[in-house]
């Protein structure tokens, strides 16, 4: 698989290098929603597509930010959120970056052109989801969990590499099952949950909700 990408080179403050891996053009039919009880992301089959070639560059991906903005596109026709919803851009990151989100306003504002690139991910880079052992994230000594920040308007998605490529075969089946499910069950529902750890959490220790639901729609009216 290929994507296309916009690649910035940032000097933070301190004389610190920051590299933003953009998407480029940005996902239209890819939408995230704060819904304060929850995290909720909507996309359709090429939204799901492009999330998962991101989310699989992200994974291999140590020294850099991946950028999905993604705040201006509207959700699909008929979702409903409680009070009024924050639209989210999408910030995918390794934890060893330990990078600032606090942080992430300024860098975003001094971003600039940047250089186009097509960059090349695999199949192999995400599991099959009978590959990942789940019982063993469970266990106490486990740490390959993602985490969730939201600063700047913006949900960032912390963890390793393991954590990216675990969690990242769930996200494979919006592009492999979801399609043939609604197609075999019309007006059904077809949706991916992920998580900080193993165990659910209505909050983060950081106040973000602890859910991130994302719901493939088949037909996308705005």
């Amino acid at each position: 698989m290929s994507t296309r990408v916009r690649i910035h080179q940032v000097r933070q403050a301190g004389g610190a290098g920051l590299r933003v891996v953009r998407a480029e053009p940005a996902p239209v039919r890819l939408a995230l929603r704060d819904d304060r009880h929850w995290l909720s992301m909507y996309a359709d089959r090429e939204g799901a597509g492009r999330l998962v070639e991101l989310w699989a560059l992200a994974a291999r991906s140590a020294h850099s930010l991946v950028y999905l903005p993604i705040r201006a596109n509207p959700v699909p026709e008929g979702v409903v959120g409680e009070g009024e919803p924050v639209a989210l851009d999408l910030v995918l990151l390794h934890h060893s970056l330990q990078f600032p989100t606090a942080s992430w306003k300024d860098v975003r504002g001094r971003l600039g052109a940047g250089k186009p690139q097509t960059v090349s991910t695999s199949e192999g880079d995400l599991p099959d989801g009978t590959d990942v052992d789940h019982e063993r994230w469970r266990h106490q000594e486990y740490r390959d969990h993602l985490d969730f920040h939201v600063a700047a308007h913006t949900l960032f998605v912390v963890g390793s590499a393991t954590a990216f490529r675990e969690q990242g075969a769930a996200l494979r089946g919006l592009v492999e099952e979801a399609p043939s499910h609604l197609h075999d069950h019309p007006g059904g529902h077809y949706c991916v949950e992920l998580g900080p750890g193993p165990w659910p959490h209505t909050r983060t220790r950081r106040h973000v909700p602890g859910h991130l639901h994302i719901q493939y729609a088949d037909t996308w009216r705005v």
